[in-house]
């Protein structure tokens, strides 16, 4: 009697067990947790620049990036000197990161369209030349709006992968054509006589396969970054690159813009000395 009264307790036991670590477990399609096997590292390259939504544009950003396991950001900065705001709401936001900075070329500056983005693009792709092993990068602007899924298919790329991308162009989306399950060309505002019409937002990059592609860069030339970059990983045939978004039939991440803010005027000491304002001015860009 007895055994059997014990025996039913520990049943009882065991199964509230079970059910307390079940209900603790992340529901949806994550990646496969396990303790012992992380998944592979995932870099995430976001360029960026000085100016009044620098900080709440890396804030909402790196808040979406904290919900991805093993994930490694570098945050790059067209500039000399880094932007003590921007160091500081990193460090905040508790996602492992580096803070580089990567001035364009000043033979750039004067030109009428400027190759924004290129010299902090490229300076991450030498980081990860000197850092990385494995695992995959990904381009993730701070103005841009992803859903997470996107971040655990990407992981997984082989070589290279792609997927839509809404609200750029004209089009309303930039993405890859599938036809029978194949890619059959790229749908864009703007196709340009690009081998890869694509928004920088699109496509996931190996770091082994990267890495065997020794001279692969970005361009500085406006329009045809990711073209130019995606052709500098020849040899890379169509066939070899991966459709993400369930075939290329989801939009998972989106070309946002937030409106542009004038810079804030200057505080009025002699009228604001030893307030709280004094510290609130010092967090704004």
């Amino acid at each position: 009697m007895y055994l059997s009264i014990f025996l039913t307790t520990a049943c009882i036991i065991f199964y509230q067990y079970q059910l307390s670590k079940a209900n603790l477990m992340p529901s949806g399609n994550v990646d496969h947790i396990d303790n012992e096997i992380p998944p592979p590292p995932l870099y995430i390259i976001t360029p960026t620049y000085k100016r009044p939504e620098q900080v709440a544009e890396i804030t909402r950003l790196g808040y979406t990036l904290k919900h991805i396991p093993n994930i490694f950001w570098l945050v790059i900065e067209d500039a000399t000197l880094q932007t003590p705001q921007l160091t500081r709401q990193l460090k905040r936001i508790g996602i492992p990161f580096e803070h580089l900075t990567a001035p364009m070329p000043n033979k750039f500056k004067k030109n009428k369209v400027k190759p924004r983005g290129v010299s902090n693009r490229n300076r991450g792709l030498d980081w990860i030349r000197a850092n990385a092993t494995d695992g995959v990068f990904y381009f993730a602007d701070d103005d841009n709006t992803y859903d997470l899924q996107i971040f655990h298919e990407m992981r997984y790329t082989k070589k290279v992968s792609m997927w839509p991308v809404g609200l750029v162009t004209k089009y309303g989306l930039s993405s890859p054509i599938v036809r029978k399950g194949k890619l059959d060309g790229f749908y864009d505002g703007w196709i340009g006589g690009r081998k890869y019409p694509v928004d920088m937002a699109g496509f996931a990059v190996n770091v082994q396969f990267f890495l065997s592609r020794p001279k692969a860069e970005m361009p500085y030339k406006p329009g045809y970054e990711e073209d130019g970059f995606l052709k500098s990983l020849a040899p890379l045939n169509n066939t070899e690159i991966e459709l993400l978004a369930s075939q290329c039939t989801e939009v998972l991440t989106w070309h946002t813009q937030t409106k542009k803010n004038q810079p804030a005027s200057n505080l009025d000491l002699k009228k604001y000395n030893g307030t709280n304002l004094v510290k609130l001015r010092d967090m704004i860009v």
